[in-house]
């Protein structure tokens, strides 16, 4: 029965003032969520947005919603103490992820829309119904959180979510059991003659391959597949040699340095460590590619084990853990580096220090400081007449004799490396200005006063994250940001702007065409020419996020990503 208490709060309660509160919550979505999907650069304004909005829903609420006292401060405090009672029980992927915001910055988004959808929907019904949805709906909003999982996030910041106790890809392979490894025949050309893909970004380390030619028209003959075989999660790329290929992945509690066979894809061998890395961004599992050299697998492993492997069998030639060599963290997503090996050393970086051990032996025979966090790996280069290696960290651009390790000249640079740098003629270079910032080209000089950099120009257009880029005839191909441009070389001005495929390219030289994996599994065939840009071909090549480079040898095409790798026959020019 209605108490007269009741019915005089009723008479002199004024309406609710609900538009306020339904302007903000679709702004907020559209700033969060929207506009960013449209525009990927707007991504750090509408995570800002989404927090602002959040706060903009409670003041409304607060001091504009003429709502009763009592639900006012009391959706407040229990929205407060629900979130912070929830962030005490979420999923490690979800607690650690964007250096610890993401609860907050998903969460806030959702629970001000669910509040304002309960304050639109349960305005006519009476205050004690209101009420008690009002803490159902609050606690609903907040708790539900505890049933999900993230399995990382695409180049976007958008992520992958699951429910927590769905089986990830890695527990359903592990429930496989035992994978057969099959010997492969191998003749004495496969032995003697290099590798086709040595090791990360190919011959070179630079993306580009020549003295293939493939046909173009890929409606009419697109990409054949060969073969397709599960593999445990990792950024690594692939090494490719004769008849055999080899990786990196994490199985369970185990690092793994795999051989398949490339005509197959079966099993040729493997390597295993007891040691796990994970990070809530890009999953578990090794980040760095195995290079090979004379008849040896390096590897770096996640944690900083340095194994050195016989190609055909897989057996241990000497392993050392690099990371107890030096006094460095390991940074937020692991250790990266691909190792280099050049003479009679084998260079790896820890982080932001390089160390180099001997190939035979494997005692270190030199070690640079630490110049703060890296993900980017040493590479050999002949500067002036100079054979040196080039390494980028923290602290800049630093390049090393690769005999004794004796640092030659700096290039302060101050911002965490990612991606490779890139030599243009034999003095000039490209540089990464740091993650999200851009690009800068420089001379590098040898003179009498010793050696010295002059900058030539610096772009905050071309921004590579952590895609890498290729120089051909004058220009650049890259991303900024998510999208396919150009640039020429000598000004650093874009002159296009194409393709949304925040990915992997390789330059098919002999052809003025680049090879790109897009971040979602897309195979496609662009011109690398600075007119336009142009589209040949895209063909759906795997499923699931690709942060892994891809790997050409002749024409068989082999990518991967943290949860399948698949090799693929491309068609033959008829030049």
């Amino acid at each position: 029965m209605k108490t007269i208490k009741d019915s005089t709060e009723s008479t002199q309660q004024k309406p609710l003032r609900l538009w306020p509160g339904f302007i903000i919550v679709v702004l907020l979505w559209m700033i969060r969520f929207v506009i960013p999907a449209i525009a990927p650069d707007m991504t750090a304004i509408g995570i800002l947005g989404g927090l602002v909005g959040g706060l903009a829903i409670v003041i409304w609420w607060a001091f504009f919603s003429r709502a009763p006292r009592i639900e006012r401060w009391l959706a407040i405090a229990l929205s407060i103490m629900s979130l912070s009672a929830t962030s005490h029980f979420i999923d490690r992927s979800i607690s650690h992820s964007l250096m610890g915001m993401m609860f907050a910055i998903y969460s806030i988004p959702v629970i001000s829309l669910a509040f304002v959808v309960w304050a639109v929907t349960t305005r006519h019904l009476s205050n004690k119904v209101r009420r008690l949805s009002m803490i159902v709906t609050i606690l609903i909003a907040s708790g539900f959180w505890v049933l999900i999982r993230t399995n990382g996030m695409d180049g976007e910041a958008r992520h992958d979510f699951a429910w927590r106790w769905a089986k990830t890809s890695e527990k359903r392979l592990l429930e496989k059991g035992n994978i057969q490894s099959t010997k492969v025949p191998l003749d004495s050309a496969t032995v003697v003659k290099e590798a086709e893909w040595p090791g990360f970004q190919g011959p070179d380390r630079n993306g580009i391959i020549h003295g293939v030619r493939i046909g173009t028209d890929w409606t009419k003959f697109p990409p054949v597949e060969m073969w397709r075989q599960s593999v445990g999660p990792a950024c690594s790329s692939m090494s490719i040699h004769g008849s055999l290929l080899y990786t990196q992945e994490q199985r369970g509690e185990f690092e793994m340095v795999t051989c398949y066979n490339l005509n197959t894809g079966q099993l040729v061998w493997s390597h295993r460590d007891s040691t796990r890395f994970w990070d809530a961004h890009a999953g578990a599992g090794p980040r760095s590619t195995p290079t090979i050299s004379k008849g040896r697998v390096y590897t770096l492993g996640a944690t900083g084990i340095l194994n050195v492997l016989d190609e055909m069998k897989g057996t241990v030639i000497w392993s050392r853990n690099a990371a107890k060599d030096t006094k460095v963290n390991i940074p937020v997503w692991g250790y990266a580096c691909s190792p280099l090996v050049t003479d009679s050393v084998v260079i790896v970086a820890i982080s932001g220090q390089l160390l180099a051990y001997d190939l035979a032996s494997g005692s270190k025979r030199w070690s640079g400081t630490n110049g703060g966090e890296s993900y980017s790996s040493p590479q050999l280069f002949t500067i002036n007449g100079v054979r040196q290696v080039l390494f980028m960290n923290k602290a800049g651009a630093t390049s090393f004799d690769p005999v004794s390790g004796k640092e030659l000249w700096k290039l302060p640079l101050h911002d965490t490396q990612i991606i490779q740098p890139y030599q243009i003629s034999e003095s000039d270079f490209l540089l990464s200005t740091g993650y999200i910032k851009g690009m800068k080209r420089v001379t590098i000089k040898n003179g009498p006063n010793g050696w010295s950099t002059e900058e030539r120009w610096s772009s905050g257009e071309l921004v590579q994250n952590f895609n890498d880029y290729v120089v051909f005839k004058g220009h650049i191909y890259g991303f900024e940001g998510p999208y396919l441009a150009c640039f020429d070389l000598d000004k650093g001005n874009k002159t296009w702007k194409g393709g949304r495929y925040t990915g992997e390219l390789i330059l098919l030289a002999d052809q003025d065409l680049l090879l790109i994996l897009s971040e979602k599994g897309d195979v496609a065939l662009v011109k690398a020419t600075p007119e336009q840009f142009t589209e040949l071909g895209r063909v759906p090549a795997i499923k699931g996020r690709c942060w892994n480079h891809p790997a050409l040898a002749g024409h068989i095409l082999v990518v991967r990503n943290s949860q399948e790798m698949a090799a693929f026959r491309l068609p033959v020019s008829d030049n």
